[in-house]
């Protein structure tokens, strides 16, 4: 799906908010975190500190998902007004975690002192150089954070557009509507060109037609008695056709049809055997005129396609006009392919008519690209830490000391320290990113009109984001191994 106004205004936000905010405290509380001297220890009172401020961050957060919990309609203002406190406590979260790189460094120095030499060489070798691997860390943390609270909140979004999509025709249909705004029919010229157009691109198929009044206030309603429609049928109040629509609203093409007969489509067992109109004689009539029309019955296994049909002749004989509302491709006589809609959009101007092509719910991913960007500047930073003549002079030559094996012992060393920078960033990445795309969720989901469905439940995307914290540092790990043999040659030069 191509961005829209509203994805770039999210992404503007989300990274101002998400990404500008967190870049300067969580780089700053960096810096601070790494000491001059890689003996001396970092000073746990900005760990603390750190630590409050994420708290801060995710308490800000509770509470912007906390006011947008409800169903029930909010205010634009109000709505805004949430997903501003939710985001600033988001970049609050992260900010706050930019002196633990440094701490978590120190942990691995303390705790690796038995593993073997090239492993350790690579944690001292990150510790050594701790103020230019923090900076590194940290910024692969971020990149991290933000692909994974974007792909929780695009997966928990598509939750809500699948459980909230109602289909508008029967599956494969095509249908063809009118594009301007408040139009809810064609004209007599505009229908005729847009007809030529879909039979030349699809020759002899036939074309269904739903109609409508061409005056749009004068009122026209059928009611079959003991009939209900359901909420989510596409024809609530009735359809108006002839025998092409009648077959494909039914989906049965050898459906009778007679044109002084209304046909009550539903999937209930009723017996129905007649139908009444209720309309005016004239726009500026205050009350209706009621006809009773014999009426069949025919059967539909789709709930979404209940409706009464009415022939165009009995419209026609109570004084109305009509005016095709919509031009069909009965799925049962032609499956349209994509192929095919964007030769006729093509063929159509985009001012007078619109195509749609019933496929189903089809999720949204214009997230992937961005996720995908965010998670190769991850793994860019993370590799950084190994840049330089400098960073693999000394453990290349105590790896060259007889017996070291010092091709593959270089290799591993290179790969353990992509590895351990990477992994340090996913986590603390992951940390941040679940929370902040859970509860991000809430008022970036929050109701603003009067007829959307509650939401459902949020699904997680648990095995992607273990997926993440786990390819990640192997994958760095990896690419550190290639590159080893050319960092070894410019070191020994």
């Amino acid at each position: 799906m191509p961005f829209d106004l509203e994805r770039y205004a999210f992404l503007a936000l989300f990274f101002a908010l998400f990404a500008g905010l967190p870049a300067v405290g969580a780089i700053r509380a960096a810096e601070l975190s790494a000491p001059p001297d890689h003996h001396e220890p970092m000073s746990r009172r900005l760990v603390v500190v750190g630590l409050l401020v994420s708290l801060t961050g995710v308490l800000s957060m509770g509470t912007g998902a906390w006011l947008a919990r409800e169903d029930s309609r909010y205010g634009a203002i109000e709505a805004f007004g949430m997903l501003l406190i939710t985001f600033i406590g988001a970049g609050l979260l992260v900010a706050g975690l930019g002196s633990l790189p440094s701490w978590l460094l120190e942990l691995s120095d303390r705790y690796t002192k038995r593993l073997p030499l090239p492993f350790r060489l690579a944690v001292r070798d990150l510790v050594r150089r701790r103020g230019r691997t923090v900076i590194a860390i940290t910024l692969a943390m971020m990149a991290t954070a933000f692909a994974v609270a974007l792909t929780v909140i695009a997966v928990g979004e598509t939750t809500q557009s699948r459980a909230q999509y109602s289909p508008r025709a029967r599956p494969g249909s095509l249908l063809v509507r009118p594009s301007a705004l408040f139009t809810q029919s064609f004209s007599a010229a505009d229908a005729g060109t847009v007809r030529a157009a879909i039979e030349r691109e699809f020759p002899g198929v036939p074309i269904a037609q739903s109609e409508r009044p061409s005056d749009e206030f004068r009122h026209l309603s059928a009611r079959a008695e003991n009939v209900e429609m359901p909420e989510e049928a596409v024809y609530w109040y009735q359809a108006i056709g002839d025998e092409k629509l009648l077959r494909y609203l039914t989906g049965d093409q050898s459906a009778p049809y007679d044109e002084d007969t209304a046909v009550v489509i539903t999937s209930t067992d009723v017996k129905v055997d007649s139908v009444e109109l209720s309309y005016m004689i004239h726009q500026n009539d205050t009350a209706t005129t009621t006809k009773t029309v014999r009426a069949g019955i025919a059967r539909t296994a789709d709930p979404r396609m209940e409706t009464i049909f009415i022939p165009s002749k009995i419209v026609q004989d109570l004084g109305y006009r009509l005016q095709p509302a919509e031009l069909i491709i009965d799925p049962a006589l032609h499956r349209v392919t994509v192929q095919e809609q964007e030769r006729l959009d093509d063929r159509l101007d985009d001012a007078v008519a619109e195509t749609y092509v019933e496929r189903g719910f089809e999720a949204s991913t214009w997230w992937l690209p961005v996720v995908a960007a965010a998670l190769l500047t991850a793994l860019a930073c993370a590799l950084t830490t190994g840049f330089g003549s400098a960073a693999n002079a000394r453990p290349a030559r105590l790896l060259r000391r007889p017996g070291n094996g010092p091709g593959v012992a270089f290799r591993w060393f290179c790969a353990f320290r992509a590895g351990l920078a990477a992994l340090c960033a996913t986590v603390l990445g992951a940390v941040a990113g679940c929370p902040a795309g859970m509860l991000l969720l809430w008022p970036l989901t929050v109701p603003t009109t009067w007829d959307e469905p509650a939401r459902v439940p949020f699904e997680t995307p648990w095995p992607a984001i273990v997926a993440v914290v786990a390819v990640l540092p192997l994958l760095a790990a990896a690419i550190g191994a290639l590159l080893a043999r050319e960092q070894a040659h410019t070191a020994e030069r």
